[in-house]
């Protein structure tokens, strides 16, 4: 899907500051960050929602390993005796604005809810 944008930042054609990566997923900062850490992890085959993506051949275990990369970040950045929050936005009712599947990993502040 050439005209996605995290597609494009998947293959390198679009530039991000990467924290990690996979066979089956990417981890990288977010260019408007919501709190001191901001990190998407997206899967490296393009799917617009988490049953898209389980609805492909090895899904499952793509999605396992989305949240996997998330996890790891997340204590390699020092959040994981802190806390942190893993959110997926689905659909525009869900707030998704890139229509890639993507999970914002938030942390390094006290997080409220409700969130919105």
């Amino acid at each position: 899907m050439s005209e996605c944008i995290f597609c494009r930042i998947v293959s390198g054609e679009i530039p991000a500051t990467e924290v990690g990566r996979t066979e089956d997923a990417v981890a990288f900062r977010d260019l408007n960050p919501q709190a001191p850490v901001h990190v998407l992890i997206i899967p490296t085959r393009h799917a617009a929602t988490a049953a898209d993506l389980l609805a492909q051949d090895g899904g499952a275990a793509r999605l396992a390993a989305v949240f996997a990369l998330a996890t790891r970040v997340a204590d390699e950045l020092g959040l994981a005796d802190r806390g942190y929050r893993l959110v997926a936005n689905t659909g525009a009712e869900g707030g998704q604005t890139v229509h890639h599947l993507h999970v914002h990993l938030l942390g390094g502040r006290q997080l409220t809810w409700p969130p919105g």
